[in-house]
């Protein structure tokens, strides 16, 4: 539904929920291998449903935490933060805040939502309830290109940042 050659994906990625004391980056080095070698990565993002929070689980207690699905802003703003951070590190990331992404809502139902911009861009873009995926690309043909701009969420500078990694 969002015109990505399906032969062009790599290996696929899951992004979690980070915590206070917890914030894996080990993803992040599938999505940069996909890139380097010109795949798309699809990004399944994380969803928290029945979770007792680690009080009621010592407890013994049947409490639920409410669900929490993860959006593709979120997963973006912490992709923006492994960047900085591996910048930190000083290592220069293969995706950056202009790597061309696209965010995915509701895929199939009626009510499905697609947008395509920068890695900044999709920070900041809302795509309503869940569920949500991200997709970051790799080397995208011409055509796809031209089809990705048709949910793109600032024409001008997709076109600008788009442009340096097609075939």
């Amino acid at each position: 539904c969002f015109v990505l050659q399906l032969y062009n994906f790599g290996e696929t990625v899951s992004i979690v929920f980070w915590t206070d004391t917890w914030k894996p980056e080990s993803f992040f080095d599938k999505i940069e291998k996909n890139r380097q070698n010109g795949m798309h990565t699809l990004c399944l993002l994380d969803i928290k449903a029945k979770e007792q929070s680690l009080e009621n689980l010592m407890k013994g207690r049947k409490i639920y935490e409410p669900p929490r699905y993860m959006s593709v802003n979120q997963a973006a703003e912490q992709l923006l933060a492994i960047i900085q951070n591996r910048r930190r590190q000083g290592a220069e990331p293969e995706v950056t805040e202009n790597t061309v992404c696209v965010g995915l809502a509701r895929v199939g139902a009626p009510d499905q939502q697609i947008a395509s911009g920068t890695l900044s861009q999709m920070s900041t873009v809302e795509l309503g309830g869940p569920l949500h995926s991200l997709v970051i690309t790799g080397t995208m043909h011409p055509l796809e290109l031209e089809m990705l701009q048709l949910f793109s969420v600032d024409p001008s500078s997709f076109e600008s940042n788009a442009s340096q990694k097609t075939t």
